[in-house]
C-alpha cells in the first residue's frame, strides 16, 4: 500500500529558450517559456523533493550571475525570492528541516542548484549521473551546485524510496536520469518524467529531448517509450517536466494531488 499522501509541483523559475533545447532537431527559432519545476511529496515515513531548481544566489548577485551565467548560451533563468524553496515550505509550514529525502532526476543546474536550500537532506542520485557531473560531462552541470558537503546516496537501477514511491531508469538526456512513479492514495498514479520528456510533444510524438548523453537519441527515445509503457501498465499520468501549457494545467500551489 502506498505511503504518498500529498503531491505538490512547486514552481521554482521559468526559463525563456528556443525550442530546440527541448526537442532533438527541430523547432528551432520558435521561443518558449519553460517551468523550472520542484515535487514536493509527502509521505507518512516523511518528505521527498524530487529536485531542487536553481541556486538563488547564482541568479540574483551580479557578480555570481556573471560568473556561472556570463558565457552560458541559455543566459539565466528568472526566478524570485518568493520562488525559492524555503518561501514554498514556509507557505505549508515548513523549514528546509522538514525535508527528509531529495532525490535528484539529475545534475544540471535547473534541477540541483537548489541543494544548497535543504543542505541537511539526505540526497539520493545515480551513479552514472554523478560521474558525469563531475566530469563536466557537458556545460549545463554547474560544479559548484554539487561539490558541497552533502549526504550523498548514490544508488544504481531501479528501486522504492518508500512504498509507492520508485526511482525508474530513465537515461538518455544525461547519463544517469531517473524518473519517479508515484502511487496517489486516491487519484491516477503519477509519473514524474522529469527532463526524460520536456514537453507534451515529446511523449506524443516520441521526440527526444533538445540535449543528449553522447548523441544518444535512441537511449532518449527508449526512455520515453518506457515510460509510456508504465503509464499504460499503471494506468498512471505522465507529467512532461517543462511545459509551461501542462504546468498551468495542475493544481496550483498550495493546492495539492491526492
Amino acid at each position: 500500500m502506498t505511503q504518498v499522501t500529498r503531491l505538490w509541483p512547486l514552481l521554482t523559475a521559468t526559463y525563456r529558450y528556443d525550442k530546440s533545447i527541448s526537442t532533438y532537431r527541430r523547432g528551432q527559432g520558435i521561443a518558449i517559456e519553460a517551468p523550472i519545476l520542484a515535487y514536493l511529496i509527502e509521505t507518512k515515513q516523511g518528505r521527498i523533493l524530487y529536485d531542487v531548481g536553481c541556486d538563488y544566489r547564482k541568479i540574483a548577485d551580479p557578480a555570481l550571475r556573471e560568473r556561472w551565467y556570463g558565457d552560458f548560451p541559455l543566459g539565466a533563468p528568472q526566478m524570485s525570492e518568493e520562488q525559492r524553496l524555503p518561501a514554498h515550505f514556509a507557505r505549508l509550514g515548513l523549514t528546509p528541516a522538514d525535508i527528509d529525502l531529495v532525490f535528484l532526476g539529475h545534475l544540471h543546474f535547473d534541477h540541483a542548484g537548489g541543494l544548497c536550500e535543504v543542505c541537511g537532506a539526505e540526497v539520493h542520485v545515480h551513479a552514472a549521473e554523478l560521474e558525469a557531473a563531475r566530469g563536466q560531462a557537458d556545460e549545463a552541470y554547474f560544479a559548484d551546485d554539487f561539490a558541497g558537503d552533502y549526504r550523498w546516496k548514490v544508488q544504481t537501477g531501479e528501486y522504492d524510496l518508500v512504498p509507492g514511491v520508485r526511482a525508474i531508469d530513465t537515461p538518455g538526456h544525461t547519463a544517469g536520469h531517473m524518473s519517479l512513479l508515484i502511487e496517489l492514495p486516491e487519484g491516477k498514479p503519477v509519473i514524474l518524467a522529469g527532463d526524460a520528456a520536456d514537453l507534451t510533444e515529446n511523449i506524443e510524438e516520441e521526440i527526444a529531448p533538445g540535449t543528449l548523453w553522447q548523441d544518444r537519441e535512441d537511449m532518449a527515445i527508449d526512455s520515453i517509450r518506457k515510460l509510456k509503457a508504465l503509464a499504460r501498465e499503471t494506468g498512471g499520468e505522465l507529467w512532461p517536466n517543462h511545459d509551461m501549457a501542462f504546468f498551468n494545467g495542475l493544481r496550483q500551489f498550495p493546492e495539492f494531488h491526492s
